[in-house]
Formats: C-alpha cells, structure tokens, sequence
C-alpha cells in the first residue's frame, strides 16, 4: 500500500515506510482491501495526518482501532462520519466538553475539525476487518504508530498527548514529559468513564497549557446543523 500522505509526515516517516515490517505491512493491507471489506476506505488510512500537518500538530489524541462497522470509520480515532449515530465513547468525551467548557453537543460525530486546528486524532492500528475488532492488531501498525509518537516527541516542542486508558497510557513511555505536556485518566468508554475520564477537565487544561507556551488554543466547539444537549 503506497503510504499517500501529507508531506510534511511524509518527509519525517520516510525512513520507516521504508523498512522491511511496513513492507510486510504494506502487503498485509493490499491484500486485506482486495478480498475483504476492510475500514476506513483505503483512501482515509492517513487522513488523520493530511488533516494535521507534522509542523501543526500541537495535540495528539490517542485511541486503539478504528471502528469496524459500515460507514463509521473514516481515519480519525473517536470521530465517526456525519449521519452516523455518535459512539457511545464519543459522546462522553462531547459530556465532559459540556461539563469542561460549555461545548454544545452536536447532533454529529465528525471531529475533522480538531484534526485542521492540530489535533492528531490517531488510532494505534489504522485499519479493521468489518465486523471483527482488533483484526489488524500485531500485524506492524503499532510499531509505525509508535515511531510517529516517538518523531512527535523528538522533532516538535510543547504538544499536548491525551492519553485515555491503560492501552494509550503506556505509551507515556515514548514521550518526553519535560517537553511536553501528557494528559491521563481512564478510558471515555461507558464502561470506565464515570470511574475518572468524566470531570478530568482535559480539554481547558490543554487550552491553559497550550496558551502558556504561545501557541493559539483549539477551539473545540464542532459547527453543526441542530444542536441539542443530552
């Protein structure tokens, strides 16, 4: 699969397209598209990184696979198509919006928004088999995804990792925290998010920490068509 994507990732990734696991990846992933449906699109794999360009990216949202169901995925963590019903996780990061800085919920799950401000919305695994979660897991993803966290670290200055859940949480390890800024707490899942992800105030101690270091805030209000709360 020919890595299309923003030149900026392009240049700082080169090196890794070029080993021998993301060949094999790369195959993997050929293959897959070709005999079985496969989410996002093939086209949508990097759209998280053509919508944050490397030299923009002032915050990086971690989450695990991509959604595997019809018409939700489309290569941004958390964020699902508009006419998609929102997620259950995603609505509880729109509550703790609410709750954090007076986000008015949108009848929408589409985050590509963030994505144009800076926010790398990236998934650990970039593709899925329909219907079968964690099907591209240990197929080479993680370790390319690693790299991309590791080059962010490394290459860029004073950017903000939110890191929700034990999965995204050990990827701390990759992140110098004396550069930057990581956010942490449970997973926005129904099943942990009442147990510290709801009141963990993220989304304005990102703003406050991002504003410190003279970097312009995100806006994190999403445009849409009828707003309504829940």
């Amino acid at each position: 699969m020919e890595a299309t994507i923003e030149a900026g990732w392009k240049q700082v990734l080169q090196t890794e397209f070029d080993k021998p696991y993301y060949q094999e990846l790369s195959t993997f992933v050929d293959d897959a598209y070709q005999h079985k449906t496969i989410y996002p699109p093939k086209e949508q794999v990097f759209k998280a990184f053509d919508l944050c360009p490397f030299e923009r990216t002032k915050v990086v949202i971690l989450g695990q696979d991509p959604y595997h169901g019809p018409g939700q995925a489309h290569g941004l963590c958390f964020s699902v198509n508009k006419g998609i019903k929102i997620p259950p996780s995603l609505l509880n990061i729109y509550k703790e919006l609410n709750q954090d800085v007076g986000f008015i919920i949108p009848d929408h799950g589409n985050l590509e928004q963030w994505a144009k401000q800076g926010v790398l919305l990236l998934n650990a695994t970039l593709t899925v088999e329909a219907h079968k979660a964690g099907s591209h897991q240990k197929k080479g993803w993680e370790t390319f995804t690693d790299h991309v966290i590791q080059t962010i670290a490394e290459q860029s200055e004073h950017v903000v990792f939110l890191l929700w859940g034990a999965y995204a949480q050990k990827k701390a390890k990759l992140i110098d925290e004396t550069k930057h800024c990581i956010l942490s707490s449970v997973h926005p899942s129904p099943l942990s998010a009442y147990r510290g992800f709801l009141g963990n105030q993220h989304f304005s101690q990102t703003n406050k920490y991002l504003t410190s270091k003279g970097k312009e805030a995100i806006e994190w209000q999403l445009q849409m068509d009828s707003p309504k709360l829940f």
